[in-house]
């Protein structure tokens, strides 16, 4: 049984006891705090997908944060123009939550 559900505005396919990184959900959470997300666009129990115009009505998807707050892999931007002395780098890391799917409801 998988669902895909849209968090902060991404899609993801939640599975049940799988890991997820999304985006940082805020300074409110913390370390094992229980999060139930409702925008589930596809329910497939098994063989039988239900799709949602635009979510499925009922579903629901239970995760608890295990680690508020991972950077993710740094990401480095350089500019250049060349022969005019224009050079610019610039780094960034992203930030992430770490949750563990703990259910899929119909």
């Amino acid at each position: 049984m998988y669902a895909i559900v849209e968090i902060k505005g991404q899609q993801f396919k939640a599975e049940e006891g799988k890991f997820l990184y999304v985006h940082h959900l805020g300074d409110e959470v913390k370390e094992g705090d229980a999060i139930t997300f409702d925008k589930v666009l596809l329910l497939d129990a098994d063989g039988d997908v239900s799709v949602g115009a635009p979510a499925v009505e009922g579903a629901k998807v239970n995760c608890e944060v295990l680690v508020p707050m991972v950077k993710g892999d740094k990401v480095i931007i350089f500019k250049k123009k060349r022969r005019k002395g224009y050079r610019r780098k610039n780094g960034h890391r992203q930030q992430f939550s770490k949750i563990l799917v703990k259910s899929i409801e119909k």
